[in-house]
């Protein structure tokens, strides 16, 4: 976002509360088109105040002049991720219609394409954005991991708890909290585990596909988290970054 040394804060809030009421739109409609149970108004109304709430705090500490484009591409991206958090709460219960649930994920996961190149074409660039960004990822898939697990298994869950226990790693052992350097690897393994848990949600696929799918999708996940793991851990006992890793992070 672009900073000016004016800041006034019910500039910014007033988006957070526009998310909120879009958020309970959505809710009404799903209530109206498939009659959203009462789990899923409930899990979908505390998703909206928990993100009006937290996106309030960080605009604040902040101090964002504007909001701007790109934050609202990714709200509009959470607005959708709380409606299929709803309609996973409701599928406890019954089974979400399977065109509402596809059709949300699938533009939740491709306007993740989105907010990136408009903050970088209007350079609207943020630490704020760039986080917002990747919680709503990290929770969609979260909710996806568990929708599966409900037909494959508990242990496809560990493909939503996984960056979510690095975290928690990261507050006992600080030097997981150390920048990476840029890899493609590791952006093509956190695009595909939206694509492959919304394939194996989606009941397209046979079973032996939908396991094949979700577990290449894991496997990827811990390669790639391991990978990050273990250079996190050899950069932290030599002192260091090696000369590759920083030529790669001078050329990002």
């Amino acid at each position: 976002m672009a900073l000016n040394n004016t800041y006034d804060a019910r500039l910014v809030q007033q988006e957070t509360a526009v998310g909120a009421g879009v958020q309970i739109l959505l809710l009404a409609l799903l209530g109206s088109v498939i009659g959203l149970g009462p789990a899923g108004w409930l899990t979908g109304l505390v998703f909206a105040v928990a993100t009006w709430a937290l996106l309030s705090v960080a605009l604040h500490r902040s101090r964002l002049r504007s909001f701007g484009p790109a934050n609202r591409v990714t709200l509009g991206r959470a607005t959708l991720v709380g409606g299929v958090t709803a309609l996973v709460a409701d599928s406890f219960q019954s089974s979400p219609p399977v065109t509402v649930f596809v059709g949300l994920t699938a533009v939740a996961l491709i306007l993740d394409g989105v907010d990136g190149k408009v903050a970088r074409r209007t350079g609207t660039s943020t630490a704020l954005g760039a986080r917002f960004d990747m919680e709503v990822d990290a929770f969609l898939i979260l909710v996806l991991s568990v929708y599966v697990s409900m037909s494959l298994g508990p242990w496809v869950i560990l493909i939503g708890a996984m960056r979510y226990a690095f975290v928690a790693a990261a507050r006992v052992w600080p030097w997981l909290n150390a920048p990476l350097p840029p890899s493609t690897a590791r952006k093509t393994v956190a695009a595909m585990q939206g694509v492959f848990l919304l394939l194996a949600a989606s009941g397209y696929l046979p079973h032996a596909a939908t396991f094949a799918v979700t577990a290449t999708a894991l496997a990827a996940l811990v390669w790639s988290f391991g990978r990050d793991v273990l250079w996190l851990y050899r950069t932290s006992r030599t002192g260091r970054v090696p000369v590759r890793e920083v030529r790669e992070l001078v050329a990002s």
